[in-house]
């Protein structure tokens, strides 16, 4: 059996975040059949990834690899899960901790959200079409800067514009980028959202933007194909670094 895989999600009450994290999971355990893996949440929805660290430690296992199921590295990535890690570890120093990279930004990210757009009536790299790249936003200034680049590379794909927008933390607001694109000339504007996860921040994004004249407006990513291969990418590159860099 193959090293234990830990995603760690950020969580939320709305108990279609959960499910969608459940479908995300089953697609890797179709790719890597002889994985365990095992979802954990950081807040809202049981269980912790403390709590499935130490089953995994109880059960005899000496080493795991704990992903974060997050699109951008910021707080949660460099202080939440490097907590819970530091955490784990003092329990069960024998417990050998690899932890791969948030999901973004990766090329594979930008065919998963031209696929969710597609579903929603945009053709990919439509050059009539302005794209609103909306995040969940965060108070880390790298990571709203990180997917600022994710839009200006997503740009080259062939679409009129690609900008970045937030939904807290961070301005633009998604409809202050909308409304700003159509002021520009752009002929249609479409949101595309760069959530994991049905949840507050995706409907908030899809009901702003709408209002503010977005002709269409992408469903979280979800259990792409993309992601779910992102993932497995992620949790091999975890098991490449070296054994010693990996330890905590």
């Amino acid at each position: 059996m193959s090293v234990p895989l830990v995603a760690v999600a950020h969580g939320s009450r709305d108990p279609r975040a959960a499910a969608t994290v459940a479908a995300l999971l089953d697609a890797v355990r179709a790719r890597r059949p002889d994985v365990p893996v095992h979802a954990s949440f950081l807040d809202h929805a049981p269980p912790a990834p403390d709590q499935v660290l130490d089953g995994l430690a109880g059960d005899g296992a000496d080493e795991a690899v704990v992903l974060p199921l997050l699109l951008t590295a910021a707080y949660h990535s460099k202080t939440d899960i490097p907590g819970v890690l530091n955490r784990v570890h003092g329990r069960h120093p024998r417990l050998v901790l690899r932890t791969a990279g948030t999901l973004g930004p990766h090329p594979l990210l930008l065919d998963a959200l031209e696929r969710r757009l597609s579903e929603a009536g945009v053709a990919p790299g439509d050059p009539d079409t302005a794209v609103v790249l909306a995040s969940a936003g965060s108070s880390d200034p790298s990571a709203n800067a990180t997917n600022a680049r994710l839009a200006r590379r997503w740009r080259a794909r062939g679409w009129r514009d690609v900008v970045p927008a937030y939904a807290t933390a961070a301005r633009p607001a998604p409809a202050e980028a909308v409304r700003a694109l159509l002021d520009a000339g752009a002929p249609r504007v479409a949101v595309a959202s760069y959530i994991l996860a049905p949840g507050h921040f995706a409907d908030k994004v899809r009901r702003e933007s709408l209002a503010a004249g977005a002709a269409a407006v992408s469903p979280a990513l979800g259990a792409a194909p993309e992601v779910a291969d992102l993932i497995v990418r992620r949790y091999a590159g975890a098991l490449e670094a070296p054994r010693a860099a990996a330890a905590v």
